[in-house]
């Protein structure tokens, strides 16, 4: 299993836009609503962070969800308004192990 986190370095003060925005993007269809997906933001540490954690089977079940996505009918228009929140963003791949 592999969890990919994104993670959006906000503007001060924008946390309730680009949450809002984050919202319509699922209800529309914009962005997927993966399950077991889930999002986060910062308690402690640098501020304004919004994080999207979702897992994948494999790293080409997240590749083929990738390119859905950003094919999308209404992606574009949508990444460029959320763009004008961010900072700068990341993403992390992480793999799940047991111990």
């Amino acid at each position: 299993m592999f969890i990919v986190r994104e993670i959006f370095h906000l503007q001060f003060g924008r946390f309730k836009e680009a949450k809002a925005m984050v919202a319509e993007g699922m209800k529309k269809g914009i962005m997927s609503n993966i399950q077991g997906g889930r999002f986060l933001t910062d308690f402690t540490g640098e501020g304004y962070r919004f994080m999207m954690e979702l897992p994948f089977k494999t790293l080409a079940d997240f590749e083929t969800e990738l390119n859905r996505e950003m094919t999308g009918e209404n992606w574009q228009q949508w990444y460029e308004d959320f763009k004008k929140l961010i900072r700068y963003s990341e993403r992390e791949i992480l793999k799940e192990i047991t111990i």
